[in-house]
């Protein structure tokens, strides 16, 4: 797959758990998944998308020693930069966007969701072209709940969605939004990107992406990359 419009991909994975909802000492980013650390999975998924990518893997500083484990457990050879994080992920995520040239696409993925695939990839990677920006999200199905103080109210969940990563945007125009000093609220690149006045783009994700915190979700990335592989 060859850049459109000469906008080169650039990919930010952000690493920074620390393993203790996961019981473990070792940082979840770096538990076996597959024979292999949960790392490696979506950096192979970027490889295999976006051929020529640039990719710049953000971990904690006291983690950079342990990025030998992931670059070793790598089919061949991977070319990747590896940046400090930050006390926050807008940090870190604006530490990574440093390096990253004004002229790029630039994909932020979280390094916790290992079962990224190509093709969602290549869905963000082109919406964003077009668009300026790609978000993936998948519809609601539990009923949701609101609370308010002493009490609740029911949500309309068609209205809502669950947002994933990565989430693709205009490399200069997302480098100017993290300017902005920090704020409670930027949970993920699309809320800061539309305190900058600018729109999110939505394009559909996948359930299968899913992000690893608990050990539950370590048995079930288990699965879907089991079935994966037999489909």
């Amino acid at each position: 797959m060859k850049p459109i419009n000469d906008k080169q991909a650039w990919v930010v994975l952000v690493a920074g758990g620390s393993g203790s909802r996961m019981g473990s000492a070792l940082p979840k980013q770096f538990l076996n998944l597959g024979g292999k650390p949960l790392l490696c999975h979506s950096i192979e998924a970027f490889h295999a998308a976006l051929p020529g990518m640039h990719l710049i893997l953000v971990l904690p500083a006291m983690q950079l020693s342990l990025a030998q484990m992931v670059l070793q457990a790598l089919p061949g050879r991977i070319d990747l930069q590896l940046v400090a994080g930050g006390e926050t992920r807008f940090a870190s995520v604006a530490n990574g966007l440093r390096e990253v040239p004004d002229d790029a696409l630039v994909l932020v993925h979280d390094g916790a969701r290992p079962l990224i695939s190509v093709a969602l990839i290549q869905r963000c990677y082109e919406a964003a072209l077009l668009q300026g920006s790609a978000v993936p999200v998948v519809p609601v199905t539990d009923s949701m709940r609101e609370i308010q103080a002493e009490s609740s109210r029911p949500l309309a969940r068609e209205h809502l969605r669950i947002v994933q990563t990565p989430q693709a945007f205009d490399a200069a125009a997302l480098k100017a939004a993290f300017t902005h000093p920090y704020e409670a609220g930027f949970t993920d690149e699309a809320s800061v990107w539309e305190l900058a006045g600018r729109q999110v783009h939505l394009v559909a994700g996948e359930r299968s992406n899913i992000k690893i915190t608990t050990p539950e979700d370590l048995i079930l990335a288990e699965a879907l990359l089991a079935a994966r592989q037999v489909g």
